[in-house]
């Protein structure tokens, strides 16, 4: 994301929505959702100044909820879209902000088309815990039209997220986004800046697109493959558990020794024995 002294400066809105009152009433928390409202206005500050929106992005927030973070994005973003699963919510939305600056997508963000969405589109939500892994896949599948996401999550997530290689949180989430994504940590929050707290803590994190010149393999699909069964059984060796997709000759041709295990391999060199199993 661009330093701030190098962006376009912010234009004045002709909308303003109401500031909330100090203590909001919130909704009943409905479980099937994973529903967690954030509602500590520091945290609040700290995540927009994550995000650093402005006038004239394509932004998508994901989980919009009570529209806490809606509202202060809709300050600055002359035409932003939420995506909310839950219809009274959505209902709750589309009466508070004008539909000529917040559009909302009642649905589930796991089934919306991205393709539909603008090119150069910054996602950002609070990610509900019941599906974010699903959700970041999705988002990562279309990372070509993405600019960068800001997301808010369960902190042990978000350290597999950003995980170093022979550590005990990098497995197949880190291989596959940072194959895609370069991330980095934001801010920790605390269970207490929701209603109802959490039982574990969240964090922010920021993912941009490595772009088109980044390092690929050739066969996308075996890479995934080859990376999925090497965490599939963590204390086993490659040679056993990618066994399915890598034949012996492939590690030499990669120069990857097959006693070693899958958490101790770069994505780089998930990439060389991806493709060294392609061409055995």
């Amino acid at each position: 994301m661009p330093e701030a002294s190098s962006r376009r400066s912010r234009s004045p809105s002709t909308w303003r929505p109401a500031r909330p009152d100090p203590v909001p009433v919130l909704p009943r928390p409905r479980k099937r959702f994973g529903q967690h409202f954030l509602t500590d206005r520091h945290y609040l500050a700290r995540i927009v100044e994550a995000i650093d929106p402005r006038p004239d992005d394509a932004m998508l927030e994901i989980g919009p909820g009570t529209g806490i973070l809606t509202a202060e994005l809709a300050r600055v973003v002359e035409r932003l879209q939420v995506v909310e699963i839950d219809r009274d919510l959505a209902a709750a939305l589309r009466e508070r902000f004008p539909p000529e600056r917040v559009q909302v997508l009642e649905g589930d963000a796991l089934e919306l088309d991205l393709e539909t969405l603008p090119a150069e589109l910054r996602v950002v939500g609070n990610l509900p815990y019941n599906v974010s892994t699903p959700i970041l896949f999705r988002i990562a599948a279309h990372a070509a039209r993405v600019r960068d996401c800001v997301f808010m999550l369960q902190k042990e997530v978000v350290d597999r997220m950003v995980a170093a290689p022979a550590s005990a949180d990098y497995g197949r989430l880190s291989v596959m986004l940072q194959y895609r994504f370069a991330m980095e940590r934001a801010l920790t929050v605390p269970a207490g800046a929701f209603t109802p707290p959490p039982k574990v803590e969240s964090a922010v994190v920021r993912m941009r697109p490595l772009g088109a010149r980044r390092p690929r393999a050739e066969d996308e699909g075996l890479f995934a493959a080859v990376v999925a069964s090497a965490f599939s059984q963590r204390r086993k060796t490659l040679r056993n558990a990618a066994k399915a997709f890598v034949p012996a000759r492939a590690y030499e041709a990669a120069g990857i020794d097959p006693g070693r295990r899958g958490e101790t391999l770069s994505v780089a060199e998930f990439i060389a024995l991806a493709d060294a199993a392609r061409m055995n």
